[in-house]
C-alpha cells in the first residue's frame, strides 16, 4: 500500500485539503492503487478519508506576538511528526499553504528521506508580496514540483527554476449543483422585502478580537440605515459561536449565528441568498466572488506586528484580497489597519446594497476573475500529478 502525507493548517487549508483527499481516493481507485493518506489538517480532511496525525486547524495565526501561545502546541506536533516519519516513512508528501510549518517539514523530509517526492499544492503567496528589495522563495530547494493554483504563481516559480504545473483554483470544483437564489431565500425564511448580509470575520481566534468588533458595529449601522437587512454570521471554527453571539449583541446587531457544524452545509445556500458580505481577507474572498456575492474586505493585525512588517521586514503588497491580486486591480474594497473602521466599512458597503451600477461593476469583474482561475477538474488534475510523482519515484 502506498502512503501519502498531506500537511496543512488553518480552516482554509483544511477545506482545500479535504477536496484534494477526496480526489486522491477517486484517482487511486481508478488506478486500482491501494492508498493510505495521513494528514496534518482538520475535520474536513478526516471526513474525506484521511487519518489525522494531528489537528492543526486551531494553530493558525498572523503576527509575531499572536503566534506565541502556539509555540508549545506546534513543538508537540513537530515531535509527533518526527516520530511518525521514522516509524512509518511515506511514499510521498504534499504540502498545502501554511508556509512557516510546511517549509520546516519539507526541509526535514528532504534531509531524512531524500528519495521521497515532495509536492507543494497551493504555495504561499510569495508571488504577491515583497520583503525588502524583491521577491524570494524558500520552496524550490526542497520541492520536486509546485502545483500552482494561480497563473501568476506558476510564472513566479517557473521563472525561478521550479518544476511547476498550473492546475487552476480548486474552488472551481465547488461550483456544481449550486442552489438557486429563490430556493435559498425560501430555505432561510427570507421575506421578499428582506436582504441578507453575511458576516465572515474570522477563521483564526485572533481575528475575532481584531476584526469582529468593527465589522459588527458596521453591520449594526447598516441595519439602522437599511430596514429589512438580515444578518447571518457563520462560525469559522467550532467554539467561536459564544464570542460571535456576545459581540454581535453588544454591538446592537440583530443577527443569527450559524454554528460551525452547520456552516459548511449551509454555505452554498447562504451565498446564493446573500446580497452583501463583510469579511476578512483570504480564501473566503474568492469563494464569495465565484458565487457572485458583493463584498467589503477588511483586515488588521496588532500594532507591533504591523510596525515590524512595515519598518523591519519592509513588507509590501499591492493588494491583500486574492480577488484583487488575481485581477491586478481594486475591484472589491479593501480596508487595512487604521483605514479599517466601522464608518469606512459602512461607506464602502452602502453603494453595494443600494446601487445597481455598483453591483453590475462587481459582477463584471467577478466574471473576468472566474475566467482567470482556469477550468473545473482542478483537484482531479492535482491528484493525478501527485500519484504520477509517487509512481515515478517508485519506478
Amino acid at each position: 500500500m502506498s502512503r501519502l502525507l498531506i500537511s496543512t493548517g488553518e480552516v482554509s487549508g483544511d477545506l482545500q485539503g479535504g477536496l484534494l483527499v477526496a480526489a486522491l481516493h477517486r484517482e487511486a481507485q481508478r488506478r486500482q492503487l491501494p492508498l493510505e493518506i495521513v494528514a496534518l489538517g482538520g475535520d474536513r480532511m478526516r471526513q474525506a478519508g484521511a487519518t489525522l496525525l494531528a489537528n492543526t486547524t486551531p494553530m493558525g495565526s498572523i503576527g509575531l506576538w499572536e503566534a506565541l501561545p502556539l509555540v508549545l502546541p506546534t513543538l508537540k506536533v513537530q515531535r509527533r511528526v518526527s516520530r511518525w516519519l521514522k516509524q512509518s516513512p511515506p511514499d510521498g508528501v504534499v504540502l498545502i499553504d501554511y508556509m512557516g510549518a510546511n517549509v520546516g517539514l519539507g526541509r526535514k523530509v528532504r534531509r531524512r528521506l531524500p528519495r521521497v517526492p515532495i509536492l507543494y499544492y497551493i504555495a504561499p503567496q510569495e508571488w504577491a508580496f515583497r520583503l525588502g528589495e524583491g521577491g524570494t522563495t524558500r520552496l524550490i530547494g526542497f520541492t520536486d514540483r509546485i502545483l500552482a493554483i494561480f497563473p501568476e504563481e506558476a510564472r513566479f516559480y517557473g521563472s525561478r527554476g521550479a518544476a511547476v504545473t498550473w492546475v487552476g483554483h480548486p474552488l472551481l470544483d465547488t461550483l456544481t449543483d449550486l442552489p438557486s437564489r429563490d430556493a435559498s431565500r425560501a430555505q432561510l425564511g427570507l421575506q421578499p422585502h428582506e436582504r441578507l448580509l453575511l458576516l465572515l470575520p474570522a477563521s483564526r481566534t485572533q481575528e475575532l478580537r481584531y476584526l469582529l468588533p468593527p465589522l459588527a458595529a458596521a453591520a449594526a449601522e447598516l441595519q439602522r440605515r437599511c430596514p429589512g437587512l438580515r444578518v447571518m454570521a457563520p462560525a469559522g471554527q467550532a467554539g467561536f459561536e459564544p464570542v460571535l453571539t456576545q459581540l454581535l449583541a453588544a454591538a446592537g446587531v440583530q443577527a443569527e449565528v450559524v454554528p460551525a457544524a452547520q456552516a459548511d452545509r449551509l454555505r452554498p445556500v447562504l451565498c446564493a441568498a446573500a446580497d452583501l458580505a463583510l469579511n476578512k481577507s483570504g480564501t473566503v474572498n474568492l469563494e464569495l466572488a465565484l458565487r457572485g456575492v458583493p463584498q467589503v474586505v477588511a483586515y488588521r493585525v496588532s500594532r507591533p506586528t504591523a510596525w515590524v512588517a512595515k519598518h523591519l521586514l519592509r513588507f509590501q503588497v499591492d493588494h491583500i484580497s486574492p480577488v484583487n491580486l488575481v485581477l491586478g486591480e481594486r475591484l472589491v474594497p479593501e480596508l487595512l489597519q487604521d483605514q479599517f473602521t466601522a464608518e469606512a466599512v459602512v461607506q464602502e458597503a452602502l453603494p453595494l446594497l443600494q446601487s445597481d451600477a455598483a453591483r453590475a461593476r462587481v459582477a463584471e469583474g467577478y466574471g473576468r476573475l472566474r475566467q482567470a482561475l482556469g477550468e473545473p477538474g482542478v483537484t482531479d488534475r492535482a491528484a493525478a500529478a501527485i500519484l504520477d510523482a509517487m509512481a515515478d519515484s517508485a519506478a
